[in-house]
């Protein structure tokens, strides 16, 4: 389970830094760059998110049980976005 969570969150930094160096580089259209900048937004939330998981991974871990994490869960069994 750490290990999806890491695996996505590496996913997500790795798409975030694409979407910088694009915005950064200023050739995208107006409507690109809004619709980069609104991708970008979202993957900020899921990043949140699956750090928000991973935290409470380790606390779970520290504690001996793994009743917290389930809440951030959606009903598909993904961290919220």
């Amino acid at each position: 389970m750490a290990e999806a969570v890491g695996g996505r969150f590496e996913q997500v930094m790795a798409r975030l830094e694409e979407i910088v160096r694009m915005l950064e580089a200023g050739g995208a259209s107006l409507e690109d760059s809004v619709a980069l900048f609104q991708e970008g937004a979202r993957l900020c939330r899921e990043a949140e998110a699956l750090l928000d998981r991973a935290e409470a991974l380790l606390n779970a871990e520290t504690e001996g049980a793994l009743a917290p994490v389930e809440w951030l869960e959606d009903e598909r069994g993904q961290v919220g976005t």
